[in-house]
């Protein structure tokens, strides 16, 4: 069975904290907006089947960004029907996993089930023996990969890959304060308060390194995302926050598995309603900064 230790986690976290830089946002220049950025509502997305040879019993899958028949890297939602249990397979590339909807189970064929709710993050590496199962009459997860094609290939083509597969439950994510870290800045306010948090989850956060972190906004945030990366790719995986286009006027309320995305430097402005707090799922190569309006 995967496992994993929230002590190794929050070791993880130390050291990504130690290397981070920023600067107040009352000094800071502000940045150049991206006229291109692209917002992709989960009401827009196309649904094909995940894997065609299997047709209605693949779950289905809908690219937010990339081309996963393609060479390149890419993020797709995953919805599994209620019950989904697949049969032991390998995939020819890793890939990540963040639970939307629903509770997933992804293991070792003869592993105790060992049900991810909503918040969950997970990792599967290639030519592992796994199987993927899935409860909740909508189920949805957020997955992630590297380089394509992705692939759904037998358990007899099992390698080993060299990389091990991680587990982690909502409850052991290490959420982390403008008391922890300089990625939030809280002008005005304690860093006891109810502000957002930042919890570090893959990857190097040194400039231009590729990470993913998750951003938990509290009930009734305002404020903006200030990106430095070359790219910013975002995924809402809970609540319904509201998002304001660089450069425009218009709002967009993204449900749960929505995506908005950046290039280079850019400002997105975002608030969560009253009463519900928001969790976005970023992946970037380079810093960010969560605002709070003053």
């Amino acid at each position: 069975m995967k496992i994993f230790r929230s002590i190794l986690f929050a070791s993880i976290v130390t050291v990504a904290c130690t290397i981070l830089q920023v600067a107040s946002d009352s000094t800071a220049q502000e940045p150049a907006v991206e006229p291109t950025s692209k917002v992709v509502l989960t009401s827009e997305v196309e649904w094909t089947h995940l894997n065609p040879k299997r047709g209605d019993l693949a779950p289905k899958a809908g690219t937010l960004w990339g081309d996963r028949n393609g060479s390149g890297p890419t993020g797709f939602l995953l919805k599994p029907a209620d019950g989904f249990k697949s049969p032991p397979h390998i995939h020819n590339v890793s890939y990540r996993g963040v639970v939307i909807r629903g509770v997933i189970h992804n293991d070792d064929p003869d592993a105790a089930d060992m049900w991810m709710p909503a918040g969950s993050f997970w990792t599967q590496p290639k030519g592992e023996v796994h199987i993927t199962a899935a409860k909740g009459a909508d189920s949805l997860a957020y997955i992630e990969i590297e380089e394509g094609p992705y692939l759904v290939l037998p358990s007899t083509d099992a390698f080993d890959s060299g990389e091990r597969p991680v587990n982690v439950d909502k409850s052991n994510i290490v959420w982390l304060d403008a008391s922890d870290i300089t990625w939030i800045d809280q002008p005005g306010m304690p860093a006891s308060a109810n502000g957002p948090q930042v919890a570090f989850l893959w990857g190097n956060t040194q400039e231009g390194q590729l990470n993913g972190t998750l951003i938990k906004l509290p009930a009734g945030f305002t404020g903006k995302i200030k990106s430095d990366g070359s790219t910013f790719r975002a995924v809402v995986i809970k609540g319904q926050p509201q998002f304001q286009m660089p450069g425009k006027a218009d709002i967009k309320a993204l449900e749960p598995g929505s995506y908005f995305s950046s290039k280079g430097k850019s400002v997105h402005q975002i608030s969560s309603k009253a009463g519900e707090e928001s969790i976005i799922y970023v992946r970037t190569d380079g810093k960010y900064d969560v605002i709070p309006a003053k």
